[in-house]
């Protein structure tokens, strides 16, 4: 916890951190086309593996950087939902499959259109208010009370947090420090794995994983240490201030674009407050406004047919579902989730995996 003793101050150096943040990763992601459809696509329909070493060195580069924060106790890694002893698996794999599939229909994750509304898409814009729209009934919609009744019913408890260290830590008493070396192992080996392909070696590729990583490391930061209060003086209990649930949140696309659109429908409601993922959302677009803007690539996109319509509307919903139910899209359980070793988030990219790659081969039938 940062020495601050005015959460006002905390709020706000929470607000800026997120949108700075997210504002350099629009932009670099935007310059270098970083994207995990596209590295799934890549992998599926040309048989390149390059972006999806971007995203691993990304991964890579988070796990080193969460298990020493974890390690040297700056941050309480208990409080975030990705670790949490319940394993929602059929939750998680049935919103992975459709959020997987409906990224591929919708040309794009949910951060990926965000970027794109930056940069002129129309289309884009359609797909984020649809997503939002669905989010917004699972969340506490009808689709919600289908989710709370059903899949969410499916779980199995662990004795001890879901993250992989935990759980080698309960059953083999592993001391702290034990598992801080087998994190750094788990983190070298995937970017030993990065590196075997000498064409992967070039600036741009090593500099946007490396990128990508350290900005997730500082969103665990900037939440989990400067924004955490032990004692939250309207409460008296310990709160992470700017999130919206008052855990230990990470960066994700599909829940926070719900809670702009329910911030901006309810903005006469005092208890409605801007949380670091709403400022996100301006953070992506914006950065991504900037690299077209100062590149000269701007341009207005929008639809080309009622079928091209259609089928993204069909994936933003999917999207908006699937990223409710699996706890976070391919940023929040992909990127931010895999980064403490979560079982939940090796679930969801093994859905999101499969789940692109059934729309892929069914678009393919299609031409």
């Amino acid at each position: 916890m940062m020495n601050v003793t005015n959460p006002e101050i905390i709020y706000y150096l929470v607000l800026g951190g997120s949108f700075c943040t997210t504002l350099m990763l629009g932009y670099i992601m935007q310059r270098t086309n970083f994207c995990t459809m596209g590295a799934i696509s890549d992998f599926f329909l040309m048989g390149s593996l390059t972006r999806a070493r971007q995203w691993v060195l990304a991964i890579a580069v988070s796990i080193l950087g969460v298990g020493f924060l974890k390690y040297f106790q700056l941050i309480i890694l208990d409080d975030s939902i990705y670790v949490a002893p319940k394993v929602l698996w059929l939750s998680v794999l049935l919103g992975s499959l459709m959020f997987g599939f409906g990224m591929v229909f919708a040309s794009g994750c949910a951060g990926r259109n965000l970027m794109r509304i930056g940069s002129g898409s129309i289309r884009a814009l359609v797909v984020v208010i649809f997503t939002g729209l669905f989010a917004q009934m699972t969340l506490r919609g009808i689709f919600a009370v289908i989710r709370v009744n059903t899949v969410d019913q499916v779980f199995f408890t662990l004795p001890s947090n879901q993250d992989l260290m935990s759980i080698f830590q309960q059953l083999l008493h592993f001391s702290p420090f034990v598992t801080l070396v087998m994190t750094i192992l788990i983190g070298l080996s995937l970017i030993l794995w990065v590196f075997v392909d000498k064409k992967f070696w070039t600036l741009e590729n090593c500099l946007i994983g490396l990128f990508v990583g350290i900005c997730i490391i500082c969103f665990w930061l900037l939440v989990g240490y400067f924004g955490f209060l032990e004692e939250d003086p309207n409460t008296l209990e310990k709160a992470y201030l700017a999130t919206n649930t008052n855990r230990l949140e990470m960066v994700s696309f599909v829940a926070p674009i719900a809670y702009l659109l329910d911030y901006l429908t309810l903005f006469s409601d005092a208890s409605k407050k801007v949380t670091l993922g709403i400022v996100s959302i301006f953070g992506m677009m914006g950065g991504s406004f900037l690299a077209v803007n100062f590149h000269q690539t701007w341009r207005w996109q929008g639809f080309t047919s009622f079928s091209d319509l259609s089928r993204h509307l069909v994936g933003a919903a999917l999207m908006g579902v699937g990223g409710v139910t699996a706890l976070g899209c391919t940023f929040g359980q992909g990127l931010s989730g895999i980064s403490t070793l979560s079982i939940s988030s090796l679930i969801a990219i093994t859905g999101f995996i499969g789940g692109a790659y059934v729309a892929l081969k069914y678009l393919e039938s299609k031409n």
